[in-house]
């Protein structure tokens, strides 16, 4: 099989296609001085060819094309020969700008560099485009941070702006997001009497506004609950029941839970928790013994009508710490990749023996921060210590 012939130009066709072609071309001295253009470029730029020709190429530039020129696109052309998709403004002869996307060769003979060869392409369409794109990547950095914002303002509703002050006790909360969405994260410490405090620490299922509007839902119902019952076991139960109630099974909702009980015991403070599937507390002794108040059979809160909760108590006395934390604690990884667990951190809370709540809540923050891209998952924590 034979291949067509290719067609031959005639001198007349030539010359057409110099002049009339879709893109602009300019033949140059090898300093620039402007030899020939073709009337597709002149058209662009409203000049006579007798305007253009001896005059040089960077005197079509703008004074930021020029120094553009001298210091970028002039050495990248004697150092490579060519040069491409150079994105330049000429300036026309109304004082406008044309956007242009430059190509130029070196042309060479026996006897060196003889000239420069230049197409130009009208880039006021893709410049157009990037504009475009730009404004629309500004507009969507506009309204990620306003969904940041309004993620922030959402979640500072949802945690106490501050603890009470407990006699003779030391409090401090810890949370820290690991996303921009509102996590489910959530604790509270609030009087329930002259000498009794009740408080929590939980974490819901999922992420957003839905997972908001569940935190809201546990927090003011745990906060109620506690109000009318005694027995912890009952907290929880109460808002296990209240979670069934407005979530069907096709949309269940969970948490898990800590509720807990503090009341002034001599020199210390007696607590009793109940818990629904959440890890257990650290109680951190004055010598930095570590010992997990297990709430062993705890399920979790809002999926079984008759879902159990544990129950567990501990006394703390001068020195002594009990340490409250939401899973995203334990499931945070080292730079080798290896969980945190209950383990490493009880050996982490034992170095916290004896110092003050706020300090703890300094450490733990210390301890993430260090982990930092190990981080996956929403953390909160709730610490209680008694000073010596």
């Amino acid at each position: 099989m034979t291949r067509p012939e290719a067609p031959v130009l005639t001198g007349a066709d030539a010359e057409d296609l110099w002049e009339n072609a879709p893109c602009g071309y300019l033949a140059a001295r090898p300093d620039g001085t402007i030899l020939r253009v073709n009337a597709t470029l002149l058209n662009w730029l409203g000049y006579r060819a007798e305007e253009v020709v001896g005059r040089r190429f960077t005197d079509l530039l703008t004074a930021g094309g020029r120094i553009y020129h001298e210091t970028h696109y002039a050495p990248l052309l004697r150092m490579q020969s060519e040069v491409r998709e150079i994105a330049l403004d000429l300036v026309a002869a109304d004082g406008s700008r044309l956007p242009v996307l430059v190509n130029s060769t070196l042309r060479a003979g026996p006897g060196g560099v003889t000239g420069i060869r230049t197409t130009v392409f009208d880039a006021r369409a893709r410049r157009a485009y990037e504009r475009e794109l730009l404004r629309a990547r500004q507009e969507a950095d506009r309204e990620r941070e306003r969904l940041a914002r309004l993620s922030r303002t959402l979640q500072e509703t949802l945690l106490p702006p501050g603890l009470p002050e407990v006699p003779g006790l030391r409090a401090a909360g810890y949370y820290r997001a690991a996303r921009d969405l509102v996590g489910g994260d959530f604790y509270d410490l609030f009087p329930l009497s002259a000498n009794r405090w009740a408080f929590f620490i939980g974490d819901v299922c999922g992420k957003g506004a839905e997972a908001a509007v569940l935190t809201s839902l546990a927090r003011y119902t745990l906060r109620a609950a506690a109000v009318r019952e005694s027995d912890p076991r009952a907290v929880v139960r109460t808002l296990n029941a209240v979670l069934l109630q407005e979530y069907r099974a096709s949309d269940a909702r969970f948490c898990t839970v800590v509720f807990g009980l503090i009341e002034p015991d001599g020199d210390g403070f007696r607590i009793d928790l109940a818990g629904g599937g959440h890890p257990p507390a650290l109680r951190v002794a004055d010598d930095g013994a570590v010992r997990a108040l297990e709430t062993p059979g705890g399920q979790l809160v809002g999926v079984f009508a008759d879902a159990g909760v544990a129950a567990a108590g501990t006394r703390l006395g001068p020195g002594e710490t009990l340490l409250l934390y939401t899973d995203g604690l334990l499931e945070a990884r080292d730079s080798h990749g290896a969980l945190l667990g209950e383990g490493r951190l009880a050996s982490v809370a034992s170095g916290w023996a004896g110092l003050d709540a706020g300090t703890i809540v300094e450490r733990l923050g210390q301890l993430l921060s260090d982990l930092h891209e190990g981080v996956s998952d929403d953390t909160a924590a709730l610490v209680f210590t008694v000073p010596r």
